[in-house]
């Protein structure tokens, strides 16, 4: 990778900065108005934003690739406004292809897929500051291949609460011949990541993901909650299950969040969750730790693992339990088995709802 144009010449506006061409491995990409602001605390630029992706790009491309991806947006930097983008940019490049997917309520997008790093840098380009993976890849939108686990601090928890609900469910994956690869979720959280045989559809790998947040709930109830009200999690982690909802993404690995400082959420090993913390990784410390280290991630794909033990678990908590489906988010259409959408204080008052 290298810059092409030695002497970029001024574009546009006279003051205005030069636009840089990179060449990233056989596709060049142009970078517009490298100088812009995009963090203003410690001054960070489009380019130095564009430069930290260069930096991971295999790294991010392993955990993007052929996966259909919204793009969140922040053309003016963290001071301007911002945007999901779910259907694929205007002018796209006819060498970055797209997937169909269907959203909850029937209607369809094409998103766009990234396949390497040139098409990562044409995002950033964009004011692409973090991108959110579908846990699909576009020759199968309607069957998830990651079982993704989102463990939420709520007010009066923090990443150390986090770590320790994080090692319990270790242990959970274990028991049901499951392996997980973690991450920092670029805030206070933790993500865990397990991939999965292509089988099951999007209801199904959230039923799964409700069981393993159920079972972790059980073998630590002051600390875990799978509580969909805020008025029922208290001082715990949330495992929000409804991440695997259709149309629920989450950060992808090495994606930098919109915060001041530019953090990212970084993969780890599960021997380093615990002396570490989400403050480690940022755009700037980063890149230092991929030159050492490469992406602590690059064997998740490897191997996939099968959810018949967590769907015998929702089988056996609802039978015996008579624990059957949580809430999903407000916006989905009802679902067949789903209890009713109201907060518990509006239902003791005997108020209806969705």
């Amino acid at each position: 990778m290298r810059y092409l144009s030695a002497n970029p010449r001024l574009t546009g506006m006279a003051g205005k900065a030069a636009a840089v061409e990179l060449e990233v491995g056989d596709r060049t990409v142009r970078i517009s108005s490298p100088d812009k602001v995009y963090f203003p605390e410690p001054g960070y630029t489009k380019m130095d934003l564009v430069r930290y992706y260069l930096a991971v790009g295999d790294g991010i491309t392993r955990a993007l690739r052929d996966r259909p991806t919204t793009l969140e947006r922040r053309p003016d930097g963290m001071t301007g406004e911002s945007f999901f983008q779910k259907r694929a940019p205007k002018h796209l490049p006819d060498w970055i292809p797209t997937a169909r997917i269907t959203f909850p309520s029937g209607r369809t997008a094409d998103e766009m897929c990234p396949t390497g790093p040139a098409a990562v840098l044409w995002a950033a380009n964009l004011g692409t500051v973090t991108f959110h993976p579908w846990p699909v890849r576009r020759d199968d939108t309607d069957r998830p291949d990651e079982l993704r686990i989102d463990l939420d601090p709520q007010p009066g928890t923090d990443y150390a609460d986090a770590v320790r609900a994080a090692r319990e469910l270790r242990a959970v994956l274990d028991e049901h011949g499951l392996r997980g690869w973690p991450k920092t979720s670029g805030g206070r959280g933790l993500h865990v990541f397990v991939p999965i045989h292509p089988r099951w559809t999007f209801t199904q790998v959230r039923r799964a993901a409700i069981a393993c947040g159920r079972e972790l709930e059980r073998r630590m109830p002051d600390r875990v909650t799978t509580g969909w009200w805020k008025e029922e999690r208290g001082e715990r982690i949330f495992v929000d299950y409804n991440q695997m909802a259709r149309d629920r993404t989450m950060a992808s690995a090495y994606s930098v969040r919109p915060r001041p400082n530019a953090p990212v959420s970084a993969p780890l090993r599960w021997e380093e969750i615990g002396e570490v913390v989400p403050q480690d990784f940022d755009i700037r410390t980063m890149p230092a730790r991929y030159a050492e280290v490469g992406d602590v991630h690059a064997d998740m794909d490897d191997e996939r693992f099968g959810l018949e033990s967590l769907l015998e678990l929702a089988r056996r908590d609802e039978a015996e339990r008579g624990l059957g489906d949580l809430p999903y988010p407000p916006e989905y259409p009802k679902m067949p088995g789903e209890p009713k959408r109201v907060q518990p204080s509006r239902a003791k008052e005997g108020t209806e709802g969705e």
